[in-house]
């Protein structure tokens, strides 16, 4: 991947609605070395789809919430088993493996704070092996980007 690949992109990532011939423009290529350019990208896996930035709020989904979960134990029948049991959880937006105090950190939307006790005592609890559980709610958000940052 070279820079015209990573500005390619960057570019779809601010408007991924974009015609091939307005991306072109945007990078200063050509209409077809441009998508040639975007379909080696997407046949190659960096580019793994498309889809529409939706504002949670709007859809029914007010609350973002982030949840850090520490495990019992670290055997990999009850990583595997935490993993996969997660993976089937439609509020977990995100599941993140970490360094430190805690081993996950999950991203999750629901509607109201009686839906997040649901989603504790009805999704996660069930799972097992989870030691501690932290919450934190999003009461505000300063920034929220898809776009990546540059490289050199």
């Amino acid at each position: 991947m070279d820079t015209k690949d990573r500005q390619i992109i960057r570019t779809l990532q601010r408007g991924g609605r974009m015609t091939n011939q307005d991306l072109a423009d945007a990078v200063s290529l050509s209409p077809s070395p441009c998508l040639r350019r975007v379909r080696n990208l997407e046949k190659n896996g960096v580019i793994q789809g498309y889809s529409a930035d939706v504002d949670a709020a709007a859809y029914g989904l007010a609350i973002t919430v982030f949840v850090r979960i520490r495990l019992e134990r670290h055997n990999e029948d009850d990583v595997q088993q935490f993993e996969r049991r997660v993976q089937m959880i439609d509020e977990v937006l995100e599941c993140h493996v970490l360094t430190g105090a805690m081993d996950y950190q999950l991203r999750v939307l629901v509607p109201d704070l009686v839906a997040y006790e649901g989603f504790i005592r009805n999704r996660i609890h069930p799972i097992g092996g989870i030691a501690s559980i932290d919450t934190s709610f999003v009461y505000g958000t300063v920034k929220n980007t898809p776009v990546f940052p540059s490289i050199g």
